[in-house]
């Protein structure tokens, strides 16, 4: 059994899993304009190639996982946000392992 919500959860408990690296980590989230610098095209390319992908028929998503909110009428918003949470959790942790790496 599906939950509408299962995706969101699974994004949701990424970020918080990996929420405790921004004190290790020196502040990602407190240089934004360098994170949306390095997210941004990488999201526009990604959501592109999705839209695409979907179109064509060679990608699609379980409906009863996603909130049923659409872009472009046929990207879930959880693909959306997924583009954008995992680079996220990715930073993190790249950083909170640059700066143990360099002070330990």
């Amino acid at each position: 059994m599906r939950s509408q919500y299962e995706y969101l959860a699974v994004l949701f408990a990424c970020l918080l899993v990996t929420a405790p690296l921004e004190w290790l980590g020196g502040g990602v989230y407190r240089r934004a304009p360098d994170v949306a610098r390095a997210v941004l095209p990488v999201l526009a390319v990604l959501v592109a190639w999705d839209v695409v992908a979907i179109a064509r028929g060679h990608w699609s998503f379980h409906h009863e996982g996603t909130t049923g909110v659409v872009l472009a009428g046929v990207l879930p918003i959880e693909e959306v946000l997924f583009f954008v949470a995992i680079p996220l959790c990715a930073l993190l942790t790249y950083e909170a392992v640059r700066r143990l790496a360099r002070d330990g």
